[in-house]
């Protein structure tokens, strides 16, 4: 497989990257959170100088009015559904934002045009802080996973999944399958986010984010028999140690927020991912713009993933300025 130069994208965290009909598509969180944008390129290495479509832009007021947050593209009996994470106001008087998950549904075949309509809330059943929903389909039966803050249990945000009705209604009540409890969870602030699902051989993986988003940032893992009660917390057994982390000696510092894709030829799997490669953050950390998007593939074990450390970026600085290989030449 052809080596991957990093960052596929500038300035866009939580990457969401699908490949559908021989093309990438790529979304992430807008540096504004003001609108949800997507991408298309052949090819991974593409998508920074692929054009960007505005598809859905913020309310003025309202629910859907404010912190537009990790978008995820999705094909789901034949349409395509955008969910995302959005706020009526950036009140944190209770300690966490006002997030709710929406979702949108588009029935053209290249989901950069056509009409995107909006199917409204997705009813949880719990009205608390929720955000980064995901889903992914499992012998006929479609699924979501998303983080949520259950009021009786201390964090911001655990892991729940349900069985869908359609693609923004659920048809069974949330299960919680993980919450932050290790020390690595609960850094700055105790989280679970940022699910993503892969599926291998007899197994199938829930990787999630945890703890703030500075360098503590770091990616757990969840793993069950694809043969087991999805809706069972009891099938999901849970890596007690982060499986991606910081790796300070190249500056890459809280990778997270991933998702999964695959080679062009499809025998690779690949880990798509943000990251910064620097610590010192000036002014609000929600407003600083350079989490990059990367990509690296995933090294496969009789254990599961070996997703290994966030290597250096070898091709744009956080400003936009290409890096060069030591010969001079362009990649």
């Amino acid at each position: 497989m052809e080596s991957i130069p990093n960052p596929i994208v500038l300035q866009r965290a939580d990457p969401y990257v699908i490949r559908y009909g021989g093309e990438y598509f790529f979304t992430g969180s807008y540096p504004d959170y003001d609108r949800i944008i997507l991408r298309r390129a052949q090819h991974l290495r593409d998508l920074q100088t692929a054009r960007e479509v505005t598809v859905w832009e913020k309310h003025e007021t309202g629910s859907m009015s404010h912190l537009i947050w990790a978008p995820e593209l999705h094909r789901i009996a034949g349409a395509w559904y955008i969910y995302f994470g959005a706020a009526p106001d950036e009140d944190q008087s209770d300690g966490t934002f006002n997030h709710r998950i929406f979702c949108l549904e588009n029935d053209s075949q290249d989901p950069t045009t056509g009409t995107w309509i909006e199917r409204g809330r997705v009813d949880t059943g719990m009205d608390t802080f929720s955000l980064d929903a995901t889903s992914f389909e499992h012998r006929g039966a479609q699924y979501l996973v998303w983080g949520q803050q259950d009021l009786g249990i201390s964090g911001n945000s655990n892991l729940y999944i349900a069985r869908m009705r359609n693609p923004w209604t659920l048809d069974t009540a949330p299960v919680m399958l993980a919450k932050p409890e290790y020390d690595w969870e609960c850094v700055r602030y105790k989280v679970c986010e940022g699910p993503a699902v892969i599926s291998h051989g007899d197994r199938i993986y829930i990787t999630y984010s945890a703890s703030g988003t500075g360098p503590e940032y770091a990616m757990g893992m969840l793993g069950a028999s694809v043969d087991s009660d999805l809706l069972s917390a009891g099938s999901w057994s849970k890596s007690p140690r982060p499986v991606f982390t910081t790796n300070a000696e190249e500056h890459m510092y809280g990778p997270g927020h991933n998702s999964f894709t695959t080679s062009e030829d499809g025998l690779r799997d690949i880990m798509v991912y943000h990251v910064r490669d620097y610590t010192t953050i000036v002014g609000d950390p929600l407003r600083d713009p350079n989490r990059q998007a990367c990509a690296a593939p995933i090294a496969w074990t009789p254990d599961g993933p070996d997703f290994g450390r966030p290597h250096a970026m070898d091709r744009w600085t956080p400003t936009g300025t290409e890096i060069l290989p030591p010969d001079g030449s362009h990649r």
